[in-house]
């Protein structure tokens, strides 16, 4: 959940991340410099944002770690050359390697030595400090200690001028995109848009709308809006990065495969797989006609799924097979990337009933997980196991599901900017917990997904919706009444909000709401919205839904019952979640809403 995804950024495109720029007046609006002292990893195929890693994950200075306010007290600080002197230090000794603490020490007295000139001078703040203001916070990130470069880099953004040439816009964007940067690890999407969003004014307004700089930081925003969800957004800045790169590229660019690649993905989310297809088919002609053997098997491998969404199986198997055979060649049977599409593989022989190659291609793919190459990133691996876990789920192995899933959740643990991809899993193991009826286990993994997508800002997707209508679940079943109540209650709104009151989740929300609020002796409540619910059917969605019949006479004994409310007795919990005893536990959760 998070994330969600991204395809490869082509290797020759201009670097768009911005860091510790070079601010001269001959410079554009991007710096050629990374972020960060690590730079970031091209954006992957797979269904989720790359993200850059830090050198280590100390979440707390260390004992040697300089004392800002020790540095405030030094005299020395007042020399003007000895800002500028500390700066090319602390530059320095990022390139050598010398160890981040000793470069740390030298961007603190840089900035505060800036600050105090500046003070002393009655002058605004020089861009000089902005560039030191930009190496502190990449090294803070470097460190993962990304809480204490939010304020930093928050410093940096307020001193640049506009209105005073392309130096200060220059500043004035690298420091909005480290900053979203810098959000984006700390798993806050949304202040990660907002900032990355305001650089690319920024860029807009130096450089004019059709400049391929503006292009580039279009397709970063974009893929951003889709880890977000946000995909008709993220369509229209993907649509406006391809209109850019056709005007500056050859057609059939690698830049132009790139955009494409991801509006596929774009249109894949919104059910649009022709679409989708056409992109891709398009995207690997380019990558054929540059020679980008790997890229072309990636994208055989999109393709694959695109045909077997629409059902398409024998092509899909065709183009899995094509991209196997190039993995394989280029870089062994024993890499991530063989391992993956024998996932999908897997995912397509049990589709079609063909369990034991299914489990076959599960077991190769687990091999290969199991004992990774060098260089294997922990993000690969797990979700590798992610994906495996839902076939186990799907042949009813719930108990080797959860075992995956909490080998992956390990993996990503201490992983900066993985808290959407942990709260999903999270939320699976909530699903495999309630179906194996251990169900407080279930309520504490959906309430520990919960608290990770309110922190990062995804309280409002439909996501978010259905992992508090599964949680209000687990609470009905563990009898706590009340809980589940505000639970469903936040649930609907999300979800009539998202997926508007006619959506099959929206009504199993409905569905569950009413039966707490029978529980809980609120009649005229659970009346009002099994009413609702009828004339949803009734007017909008039809009569047909085995539903509807449960729904009209549970509607017909609460009115009954509300005629003489006095007397009235609230229902078993047991009752209410399966009325009909001879219905299975997994009946009973579908009628509910429960979405497995």
């Amino acid at each position: 959940m998070p994330g969600l995804v991204s395809v490869k950024t082509p290797p020759d495109a201009p670097p768009l991340n911005v860091s510790v720029p070079e601010i001269r007046p001959e410079s554009s609006t991007r710096s050629e410099q990374p972020r960060t002292p690590t730079p970031k990893k091209p954006p992957s195929p797979s269904p989720s944002r790359s993200k850059p890693s830090p050198a280590r994950s100390a979440k707390k200075p260390p004992p040697d770690s300089p004392n800002p306010n020790t540095l405030l007290s030094d005299p020395s600080l007042d020399n003007p050359d000895l800002g500028p002197f500390l700066l090319k230090l602390a530059r320095d000794t990022i390139a050598s390697g010398e160890g981040p603490i000793k470069a740390l020490d030298y961007a603190i007295r840089a900035s505060n030595s800036f600050e105090r000139v500046a003070i002393e001078k009655g002058e605004e703040p020089s861009l000089d400090l902005v560039m030191s203001l930009h190496v502190l916070g990449a090294i803070y990130c470097s460190l993962g200690r990304f809480e204490e470069a939010v304020p930093v880099l928050e410093r940096a953004i307020k001193v640049p001028d506009l209105s005073k040439g392309m130096d200060h816009a220059l500043a004035g964007f690298s420091g909005y995109m480290q900053l979203g940067d810098t959000y984006s690890m700390l798993g806050q999407v949304d202040k990660s848009i907002e900032c990355y969003e305001k650089g690319l004014q920024i860029q807009i307004e130096s450089l004019g709308e059709i400049d391929p700089r503006v292009g580039e930081t279009c397709r970063y925003l974009a893929e951003a809006h889709v880890q977000a969800m946000n995909f008709d957004k993220a369509e229209e800045l993907c649509k406006k990065t391809l209109e850019i790169h056709r005007a500056h590229s050859e057609p059939a660019s690698i830049e132009e495969a790139a955009d494409r690649r991801l509006m596929a993905l774009i249109c894949e989310a919104k059910g649009d797989y022709e679409s989708a297809l056409e992109h891709l088919v398009l995207a690997s002609m380019a990558m054929i006609a540059n020679g980008q053997d790997n890229e072309v098997a990636a994208i055989d491998v999109s393709i694959g799924n695109i045909y077997m969404s629409l059902c398409r199986f024998d092509e899909a198997v065709f183009s899995y097979q094509k991209a196997l055979t190039v993995f394989k060649s280029s870089k062994g049977d024993n890499h991530p990337s063989v391992a993956s599409v024998f996932g999908r593989l897997a995912d397509l022989y049990h589709r079609t009933g063909k369990l034991r190659e299914s489990k076959s291609y599960c077991e190769n793919a687990l091999r290969i997980y199991a004992k990774p190459v060098p260089g294997t990133t922990a993000e690969e691996i797990a979700g590798g196991l992610t994906e495996i876990s839902a076939i186990f789920e799907s042949v009813d192995e719930p108990e080797e599901a959860l075992k995956l899933l909490q080998k992956a959740m390990k993996l990503l643990e201490d992983k900066p900017g993985q808290q959407s991809t942990i709260a999903g899993i999270e939320a699976r193991m909530g699903v495999m917990f309630y179906m194996v009826g251990r169900y407080e286990e279930a309520r504490n993994s959906f309430e520990s997904a919960v608290t990770k997508l309110r922190s990062s800002g995804e309280r409002k997707s439909a996501f978010f919706g259905v992992v508090l209508n599964q949680m209000g679940l687990a609470c009905v079943q563990l009898f706590k009444i009340d809980e589940a109540c505000e639970l469903f209650e936040e649930a609907r709104g999300i979800l009539e909000n998202e997926c508007g009151p006619c959506h099959q989740d929206t009504i199993g929300v409905y569905s569950n709401l009413a039966a707490t609020y029978d529980a809980m002796g609120r009649v005229e409540d659970a009346i009002e919205i099994l009413e609702h619910v009828l004339k949803l059917r009734e007017e909008k969605l039809g009569i047909a839904n085995p539903d509807f019949e449960d729904e009209k006479s549970r509607l017909a004994e609460l009115l009954k019952e509300a005629g003489r409310a006095r007397n009235k007795k609230a229902k078993s919990l047991e009752n209410l979640i399966d009325p009909n005893s001879r219905r299975t536990k997994k009946e009973s959760t579908k009628k509910w809403g429960f979405r497995i």
